[in-house]
């Protein structure tokens, strides 16, 4: 695994997972629990989207799979670490809006992956 690829899979996986982590946090008390991940997501999503098109260079489709199973992963494990153990949800973690944000996380990188070979972005 090169530098490059190791920045772009586990560093900005782990810097996007963070900055959803902390708006939770940061939310928590404004918004109820239910909407927070509905709440979060659009902002994600923006968040998400600067990365792959101002971040990443690569054009390489494989590229962006290897990037959505790792940020997929990183995204999963570190819920259920840092969101499902450490907060004990009384109501439970896993809901539509996680499972959306599961597959928005690995869908986003597939969908920039394919349009930067396509030279549409």
């Amino acid at each position: 695994m090169n530098k490059q690829f190791f920045k772009d899979a586990v560093g900005w996986g782990f810097v996007l997972w963070l900055i959803g982590y902390v708006l939770g946090i940061v939310l928590f008390a404004a918004v109820p629990p239910a909407m927070l991940g509905w709440v979060i997501m659009p902002i994600g999503i923006i968040i998400t989207l600067w990365v792959l098109i101002k971040k990443i260079k690569s054009e390489e489709l494989n590229y962006y799979l290897k990037i959505s199973v790792i940020w997929t992963i990183i995204a999963v494990v570190f819920d259920y670490f840092f969101l499902v153990k450490v907060f004990n949800p009384a109501d439970g973690y896993y809901k539509l809006d996680v499972y959306v944000y599961y597959l928005i996380t690995f869908l986003l990188p597939l969908i920039v992956g394919w349009k930067k070979k396509r030279k549409t972005i």
